[in-house]
């Protein structure tokens, strides 16, 4: 049976002036482009515009000299060079593909998770998926259970930014100490964690209840943007009490306590902390 050779290499992706083009350099090469257009029937208008094509994917290679000679990549370089481009390829399209379903599947959904373990093991995953930003919000006695996870994504170029409650040092991370980490730890005696992980998927709940601990897992953008502007605004606060503290101080106290007294009870005194169950 005769082998048709233009077939296999447009089975390649090759097109069939560029199978013809390669076909005739394996026969004579080095050779200019008007003598490959010669001998490979491409018309002369065309066949540098598929030499360019052949060379720029590495497939033909050109001398620099004038005119210009070509000579095709041996035959067993060309079938590896197409093997790894197709591995690269398909390894390319399973990360988006899951990637894609993965976010197609939750993007409306919000999941409820209790107990402590679970929440951090969902914390996790989301930081898994981070490939751009990570905003989070968290007491010191729990970022030891996740740093793993985040110095992997520190290495894969992924910009890490944590509001920290207490005296927290990473050299992977930009931390910003909570100014009110002790008054706020005092008033609510609990703690919660607050994710965002390329402003696409948040988790975000109370953590210091044991199994009785709550949050909720989501990338519905209704949650996403007001739970990441809330991590934000703190990172702004942090930046303002910086530049201005005095001032701001002189105004609301210490650490703006008499803002945080203002506001931290409802109409009827009734606190956020017990309305919570943090605390009785």
């Amino acid at each position: 049976m005769k082998v048709d050779m233009i077939e296999i290499l447009k089975d390649l992706n090759f097109t069939e002036y560029e199978a013809k083009t390669y076909l005739a350099l394996l026969e004579k090469s080095p050779l200019s482009g008007y003598a490959i257009s010669l001998h490979s029937g491409v018309p002369r208008s065309k066949i540098y515009e598929v030499l360019g094509g052949l060379v720029e994917r590495g497939e033909v290679m050109v001398s620099h000299e004038n005119p210009a000679l070509y000579t095709p990549l041996p035959p067993n370089e060309l079938i590896n060079l197409k093997k790894c481009k197709a591995e690269t390829s398909f390894e390319v399209a399973e990360d988006a593909l899951e990637q894609y379903s993965y976010v197609a599947l939750n993007r409306e959904n919000i999941w409820n998770i209790t107990g402590y373990e679970p929440i951090l093991n969902r914390t996790k995953e989301a930081i898994k998926q981070a490939t751009g930003r990570i905003l989070l919000e968290i007491w010191n006695e729990d970022v030891e259970k996740i740093s793993e996870e985040l110095e992997a994504a520190a290495k894969r170029g992924v910009e890490i930014l944590i509001v920290s409650y207490g005296n927290l040092v990473l050299d992977f991370a930009q931390v910003y100490q909570h100014d009110a980490s002790e008054e706020i730890t005092n008033e609510y005696g609990g703690r919660w964690i607050v994710l965002s992980v390329d402003d696409r998927e948040v988790v975000a709940g109370i953590v210091s209840l044991g199994e009785d601990s709550r949050a909720a897992w989501t990338m519905h953008p209704g949650l996403v943007m007001p739970i990441t502007e809330v991590i934000i605004h703190d990172l702004y606060i942090y930046e303002i009490l910086k530049k201005h503290r005095d001032t701001l101080e002189s105004s609301f106290g210490p650490n703006l306590i008499k803002l945080r007294n203002r506001f931290k009870s409802g109409p009827s005194g009734y606190s956020v902390a017990a309305k919570l169950g943090l605390i009785k």
